[in-house]
This record gives C-alpha cells, sequence and structure tokens, in this order.
C-alpha cells in the first residue's frame, strides 16, 4: 500500500518527504513535479517566504535514470531561508545569541494557531519550537508527494483539478459541468487569476478584498473545490469505518493547516433538502450499465466511488498571524501582550487549493495501490485491465450472479 511521511521544520535545513509502496518503472523526474511545485507558491496576498524560496526537488532515494526502483521515494527540499537562522534554528548545540543578534524566541502566543497547545503538550517554554514544524511550509512537503502520486494516478487516466470558489465574502458558483470536464482549459483559465478563480470579475473582486484586509492588518479564508475525473466504481469501502474513502478524503483535508470544514457534493446544503432532491436516480443505460442524471452525492455512496466525479470542497480558515495582533499573553508571566507577528501571508486559498489537490491525489493513489496492486507498472496496468473487465461485465444488466 502506498503510504508516506513528511518531515522538517519552516526555517530548519529543509523539508524531507518519503513515499513508499509506489511500483518500479514509474516515470518520475524533478521536472514533473515542477508545475505543482511553482503553483504553491502563487496566489494574490502571499507573503514575502514565497519570493524567497525557489522549491526545487530533489530525488534522493528510490528513483534511477527517470523510473523508481520500487523501494521508498525520498524528496528534499532546500530551505533557502535557512542561512539566516542557521544559529536560531541549528540542530547542533549553540552560544546564546550575541548582543544585538535576534533571538527570535516566542512567548506569546497567536489565537488560532498551534503555539498555545503545542507548548502545553510538548512542555515547550520556547514556542518557536511549536510552530516551526505546525507552520504550512511543511505542506511544500506535501504537493511534492503528491504530485508523484499524480503520476501514478495517470496510469489510470485519472485528472485532478481544483479552483477556488470563495474568498473572503466573495464567492462563486462556477464553473460548469463542462468546464470541469475539459480539465487543460480549466487549469488554463484558473492559472491565469491571481487567485485561481477562472471567472475574471469574481477574481477581480476577490483581490480587492484581500487588498482591503492587507490595509487592516487583517487575514481571509476562503473555499476551494478539488474534482476528480476518470474514477472507477469501487475504490473504497463499506466494511469498516476506516475503509470509507469519504471519510478517509475528509481526515486528509482536514489535515492542511487551517482547513476547517470539508463537504461532498451538495454537502451541507442537502441537509435542508429533501431526499428527492438529494439522491441520484438510476436510469436505463444499455450495455454500458446504468446512468445517473445527477451527481448530488459527488461521486462517493458508503464511502466507495461511484464512476461519477468525485466533487470536494474544502472550507479554509483565515490565517493566525495577524498584522493588527489579537490580544494575548506572556506564557511566562501572565501579562496581556499584542499576540506574536510572525511573517505572514493575507490570504492562501489559492496555494491551499492546491495542496488540497496534492492530499486527494495522495489517498486517492493509496485507493488504487489497495484495489490493483502490483510490484512494477506492467502489473498495475495487468490487473487494472482485469479489473475493469470485470466491473464492465458487472454493470450489465444480469451481470451481477
Amino acid at each position: 500500500m502506498i503510504r508516506f511521511l513528511t518531515a522538517g521544520e519552516s526555517h530548519g535545513p529543509g523539508l524531507t518527504g518519503v513515499i513508499e509502496g509506489l511500483p518500479a518503472g514509474l516515470d518520475l523526474s524533478a521536472e514533473s513535479l515542477s508545475r505543482d511545485m511553482a503553483r504553491r507558491r502563487m496566489g494574490y496576498g502571499r507573503g514575502g517566504r514565497m519570493a524567497l524560496e525557489t522549491d526545487a526537488v530533489r530525488f534522493v532515494s528510490g528513483v534511477r535514470k527517470g523510473r523508481t526502483l520500487g523501494g521508498p521515494v525520498t524528496v528534499w527540499i532546500e530551505n533557502r531561508d535557512f542561512r539566516n537562522w542557521e544559529k536560531i534554528m541549528g540542530a547542533e548545540p549553540g552560544e546564546e545569541p550575541q548582543s544585538g543578534e535576534p533571538e527570535r524566541a516566542v512567548f506569546v502566543p497567536r489565537p488560532g494557531h498551534a503555539d498555545f497547545v503545542g507548548g502545553i503538550k510538548f512542555g515547550h517554554r520556547d514556542l518557536r519550537n511549536v510552530l516551526e514544524r505546525a507552520s504550512a511550509r511543511e505542506t511544500a512537503t506535501r504537493v511534492a508527494l503528491g504530485a508523484i502520486a499524480r503520476t501514478y494516478l495517470a496510469l489510470f487516466k485519472v485528472r485532478i483539478a481544483s479552483v477556488v470558489r470563495a474568498i473572503g465574502s466573495v464567492s462563486w458558483d462556477g464553473p460548469s459541468e463542462e468546464l470541469w470536464e475539459d480539465t487543460e482549459t480549466l487549469q488554463s483559465r484558473t492559472l491565469a487569476s491571481e487567485v485561481f478563480c477562472p471567472d475574471p470579475e469574481t477574481s477581480a473582486r476577490m483581490v480587492e478584498e484581500i487588498r482591503n484586509a492587507k490595509k487592516a492588518g487583517d487575514s481571509l479564508g476562503g473555499v476551494f473545490e478539488v474534482r476528480a475525473l476518470g474514477l472507477p466504481v469501487g475504490l473504497g469501502s463499506y466494511v469498516q469505518w476506516d475503509q470509507r474513502l469519504d471519510g478517509r478524503l475528509a481526515q486528509a483535508l482536514c489535515s492542511i493547516q487551517a482547513i476547517k470544514g470539508v463537504e461532498f457534493g451538495l454537502g451541507f446544503a442537502a441537509a435542508a433538502l429533501p431526499g428527492s432532491k438529494v439522491h441520484d436516480p438510476f436510469l436505463p443505460g444499455g450495455a454500458g450499465g446504468p446512468r445517473r442524471p445527477s451527481n448530488g452525492s459527488g461521486g462517493l455512496e458508503g464511502g466507495v466511488t461511484n464512476g461519477l466525479p468525485l466533487v470536494v470542497r474544502a472550507a479554509m480558515k483565515p490565517i493566525a498571524t495577524l498584522y493588527t495582533p489579537l490580544p494575548s499573553v506572556d506564557i511566562r508571566t501572565g501579562e496581556t501582550l499584542p499576540a506574536t507577528v510572525e511573517r505572514s501571508d493575507i490570504c492562501a486559498v489559492p496555494a491551499a487549493s492546491v495542496v488540497g489537490e496534492a492530499m486527494v491525489c495522495l489517498i486517492l493513489a493509496q485507493a488504487f495501490s489497495e484495489k490493483v496492486g502490483g510490484d512494477s507498472v506492467e502489473e498495475v496496468l495487468a490487473h487494472f485491465g482485469e479489473t475493469e473487465r470485470l466491473f464492465r461485465e458487472r454493470v450489465r444488466p444480469g451481470g451481477i450472479r
């Protein structure tokens, strides 16, 4: 089974990711990851850190001559800003900062961040020990590993795309179903927007919303949508709670920093509708099996993919660092002070949509590897071809015996 881990701190030497369970013979190069890595650094409202980091990925295990070997694949992403933090974040014991040198210790937690709870949990007096790992800088590694998973999913002709649906009070209902099907055009229009919203008028309003928040020293959240097209029936399972694919996807998306809500298909809107307006009828479809005129389920029924596009949205809260900080306390003295201001973004919803894609790719890759197995690309494709053949027979009228 495909599984993965990440490691590293925001201002440490670099970030490491390990993914194992990939078949041997999968074409893979640093260049194939560069598009997603670049997209994560984009978006109006990002902070100065994105101008400094290039997020170039280097393979340090598991790949030879552009192909996977079957063992764990390890990626390394250098933190170029570490040169400015080496005395603060270096691993070796060091001297106390000299007079005039910044200590950069953190004793005043930011409301909404992991600073306070992490300090209590691990007993860290200097909350920098918390924020360095809790930081969303870690998602650079997830995007790299997600891009690898995307390459694996391409074996099954699965396509994944995302758009930003809302920032602050500005929202958009699109794109059309036809545009979602044309993922290349959709991605081109999305990248043409500073906030990854393909609608120019809404995009301009979102930019203005972020601009106003920046003037106020505030931050903004929003909503993004991810879709996966080309999924077969049968990924995931209803047999155990932790095998349900909607639960696994929800956990993966909620694990992204600042994500506070996830919905599939009609999502929360379904709670206000009668069942007749929510569930997707089966209609005769001939030898190809029954067809569905709607997709209120978002492509999942009983925790299992049903052959329709996966539709999932995630809600991101505003970033916890405010340049007009909220009240907080010094954990050493209890004194009331403004919350710590750490260099940060005003809005990172566009970047979060890229991270959301990565997490969807990783969970779907796991589900495919569970379903079809295979130690090499050749085996994987052979197993998948046989699974497709069986399912084509089963969906025909009378095909299940």
